[in-house]
């Protein structure tokens, strides 16, 4: 892992209270990102353009072969008086987070999918292999279950996902991660 490295032009690393971003290596962080305080991004995972990653009051973690795509934002909440466990944010492996999702104090499960525009607040659960649709919001500690569609603004059990939609959730992780090598090359040479 690297705090700052000098091939992420264009990138806001920004340190804060005493905590520095830690990014891996062979993650792409597109320019035109900020990224601020307790975020840990794992291996071939992506931050695409203009999103925002602010951990300045506690943690977020990303796992593996994640993206977040272009013009998402997360955070989380602190310990507080009442909630001593706060909410931070916990993204798994092989998870798709659509454009202009707002993830917040929450936990996605490993190959989770959060739909464009979707919104997934504190203590809220998308759980292994589901899929919150585009522009539902899961509202506070609503808990999805393994394999299931939810929709609709609060979010709400659509069905169960059938074995062809859990596969091009897969093969979007794939081109996810192979387009991601692309961007890096591409903004290398615009150097």
């Amino acid at each position: 892992m690297t705090t700052r490295a000098p091939e992420r032009p264009g990138v806001n690393i920004i340190p804060i209270n005493g905590k520095a971003p830690r990014i891996h290596d062979t993650a792409f962080i597109a320019p035109g990102c900020t990224i601020i305080g307790d975020v840990e991004i794992g291996a071939g995972s992506s931050v695409w353009y203009n999103c925002v990653l602010r951990a300045d009051v506690f943690s977020i973690r990303i796992g593996e072969r994640t993206n977040v795509q272009d013009g998402s934002i997360l955070h989380c909440d602190p310990p507080r008086p009442g909630d001593p466990d706060g909410c931070p944010l916990v993204i798994g492996d092989d998870v798709l987070i659509g454009h202009m999702a707002m993830v917040h104090g929450c936990t996605i499960a490993d190959r989770g999918f959060v739909g464009l525009g979707a919104i997934v607040m504190n203590k809220a659960v998308v759980g292994s292999d589901a899929m919150l649709a585009a522009g539902a919001m899961l509202t506070e500690r609503k808990v999805m279950g393994a394999r299931e569609l939810w929709a609709g603004r609060p979010a709400v059990k659509m069905k169960d996902l059938s074995e062809a939609a859990i596969m091009g959730m897969r093969a979007g992780v794939m081109h996810y991660a192979e387009n991601a090598k692309v961007h890096a090359a591409a903004v290398a040479a615009a150097l």
